[in-house]
């Protein structure tokens, strides 16, 4: 570890930024928080299964800024909760704050986060997140020009996968993102946020945090097994926290996975190929056990679209033609269409999570 024992203030915020290869541009995310943050921060670069040495030399003069400590990590797992929870452990700030490598905060996130954080006593503050080339990502769809005390359930915020913004480490000394997992390791760690009962602020309106596409990994056709998208589900049903969600809550995130994890599974895998026999059984399999838990809601089944239903009568038997599959998963995605706007029994149509009024709050979310 380096750098961790240069004097300097104490710091309000401990930013930790994970790092997997120096063929990343960490330097602009490094640079975004020490040149446009007025308040005290400390930037803890965790090297995950790579030398010190090598970003050492990407990050080139901001190696040397007191604020910046280098920390080493060499663990073989393919995952960020490794580093990010190392991260963590070293926080000594009030707040912490996680950063993707190819990502950048626009001049003054952090001190408004601050700001919010402070005035209200929130346990976490949602950051408004933008892509580099303009565009406002609509995570999550809360209610209009909403910006204090969000609501897990109205806000929609399960919506919001990542803890993009600031946390409170005295609220939430020992949160950890889950390890053991190769994707979804946030999934837990903003459960716990968002549904803890503290005090949840939205900076819809302040400095973004944006977004890179520039060091996204090449996708191929050969997608891999859905088994790695899957892995924080079983965790996370078995989770206390899980167990203990009331039922509107828990329909709330069942929906979200449905969306946001299961149909994007096949959305994401086009071709017939992608598919085989023992990937159809596993992608019934936990079809099924979600349906199954999203029946024990009173509400749950009943936001669902006619093109979702279509969509996950096909997935939960995986004797039905792939190629019907993914015509449906195509279909869904008209979003403009009758069957893909209203849930099967018309007076549904105005629920919270329905399709029709998602829709809507998503588009406000853009403004």
């Amino acid at each position: 570890m380096t750098g961790a024992s240069l004097p300097g203030p104490e710091p309000l915020v401990d930013l930790i930024v994970a790092v997997h290869t120096p063929e990343r541009d960490v330097s602009r995310a490094v640079n975004s928080v020490l040149h446009e943050t007025r308040a005290p921060v400390r930037v803890t670069v965790v090297c995950h299964n790579t030398p010190v040495a090598g970003i050492a030399a990407s990050l080139g003069s901001a190696a040397h800024d007191r604020r910046v400590r280098l920390v080493e990590l060499q663990d073989g797992v393919r995952s960020p909760a490794g580093p990010f929870n190392r991260g963590l452990e070293l926080a000594t700030a009030p707040y912490v704050s996680v950063l993707g490598s190819d990502d950048e905060l626009a001049p003054g996130a952090i001190d408004s986060w601050l700001d919010r954080a402070e005035r209200s006593g929130a346990g976490a503050v949602l950051a408004r997140v933008q892509h580099a080339g303009g565009k406002t990502v609509p995570s999550p769809p809360s209610r209009p020009f909403r910006q204090r005390a969000l609501h897990p359930v109205r806000d929609r915020l399960n919506y919001r996968s990542a803890p993009l913004g600031l946390v409170s480490r005295v609220q939430f000394p020992d949160l950890r993102f889950t390890t053991g997992v190769r994707t979804g390791e946030d999934i837990g760690y903003v459960t716990v946020l968002w549904h803890s009962g503290k005090t949840i602020e939205y900076d819809r309106r302040g400095p973004a945090y944006l977004i890179h596409a520039d060091g996204a990994e090449r996708v191929t056709t050969l997608a891999p097994p859905i088994q790695d998208d899957l892995e924080f589900l079983e965790p996370l049903l078995g989770s206390r926290v899980y167990q203990e969600l009331g039922d509107q809550a828990q329909a709330s995130l069942l929906v979200k996975t449905f969306r946001s994890t299961l149909f994007s599974l096949v959305q994401n895998r086009p071709h017939v190929h992608q598919w085989p026999l023992e990937q159809r059984e596993r992608l019934a399999a936990v079809s099924e056990l979600l349906y199954q838990e999203l029946s024990g809601t009173r509400q749950g089944l009943r936001v669902l679209s006619r093109a979702d239903f279509c969509l996950l009568d096909l997935m939960r038997n995986s004797e039905t033609p792939t190629e019907e599959m993914l015509i449906a998963a195509n279909a869904r995605r008209l979003f403009l269409t009758k069957e893909a706007l209203l849930p099967r029994r018309r007076r549904d149509v105005f629920l919270r999570d329905a399709p029709l009024r998602f829709a809507i709050a998503s588009v406000l979310a853009r403004w």
